[in-house]
């Protein structure tokens, strides 16, 4: 008599769902899961609302597969979230629809944003933004893993312990429940101005061009790496983990393609001494 229950701070909620035709990622978030989030900030709440939403209408709308499993953990200090499909597997699909060379030239595409395989119905935005807005941030599937983490400048690319010939994809999704960030902030940090809310700006981490142990010194590689940036207004290409560039690499991106696409801004940061003297060259070269 006169005791009162209360959801505990600490939850969890999985399910798999049959994917089918009026399946909707809205209404799995209303009814399955939303009461994990009560009485946390907005911008939380918000962040995983986006995120949550974004990647289980990627797995409706292209990965091709008959089931979907959602995962979320709410922490005391840090929400998890896990969608998960029985599809192709999104860098081989992107891979196969883009025309790509091989999936980890997929991944390359994937990180610059503005990637999709449906156009008329996609902005390829989703799952460039999301990685921004969370924390941590993985897709692992088909024996690579990508992963990005907001304590450092650049992503990573890994060969996950998930087994090549295993279909499907894995998004893991973390938010620090003292986030501060907001979902604006972040897309505004991808926009040319606060009056601007076009998504005009990239960050290209340009050792995701790199395979293995090669040096960086080919035009054709270059080419590769300057793919669909022509989508965007500003290009910052962060050569952090970079020590040498060849000067056919540098002069084709910082000469050649910027001479024939004056109106792009390219922009070179965390260069070491041997990749400044190179882009440095370059951008004489196409001063004169």
């Amino acid at each position: 008599k006169g005791k009162r229950y209360f959801l505990g701070e600490v939850r969890k909620y999985d399910a798999i769902f049959q994917l089918s035709d009026g399946f909707e990622e809205d209404i799995i978030w209303r009814t399955h899961f939303s009461f994990i989030f009560d009485d946390l900030p907005e911008n939380i709440i918000d962040i995983c609302h986006y995120g949550f939403t974004e990647m289980v209408n990627n797995v409706i709308d292209h990965s091709d597969g008959t089931e979907l499993y959602t995962s979320v953990l709410r922490y005391k200090n840090k929400i998890e979230i896990y969608v998960m499909d029985n599809g192709e597997g999104i860098f081989q699909r992107i891979t196969r629809l883009c025309n790509l060379s091989d999936e980890r030239h997929a991944l390359l595409e994937l990180s610059k944003g503005k990637l999709t395989t449906d156009p008329d119905n996609h902005t390829g935005e989703g799952i460039f933004f999301t990685s921004r807005v969370f924390d941590q941030f993985e897709i692992d599937s088909k024996g690579l893993r990508f992963s990005h983490d907001d304590k450092y400048e650049f992503d990573f690319l890994f060969d996950s312990s998930m087994p090549a010939d295993k279909t499907g994809t894995v998004v893991g999704m973390v938010l620090l429940r003292n986030a501060s960030r907001s979902i604006q902030e972040v897309f505004d940090n991808f926009t040319a101005g606060p009056s601007d809310f076009q998504f005009n700006k990239t960050v290209i981490p340009v050792k995701l061009a790199q395979y293995e142990h090669e040096k960086l010194v080919s035009r054709s590689q270059a080419k590769r790496l300057l793919s669909r940036i022509d989508k965007f207004q500003n290009v910052i290409f962060d050569f952090a983990e970079i020590t040498n560039i060849g000067q056919a690499f540098a002069d084709e991106i910082f000469r050649v393609y910027a001479l024939n696409n004056p109106n792009i801004s390219l922009v070179p940061i965390n260069m070491e001494e041997n990749v400044n003297k190179m882009v440095t060259k370059a951008l004489l070269s196409a001063k004169k």
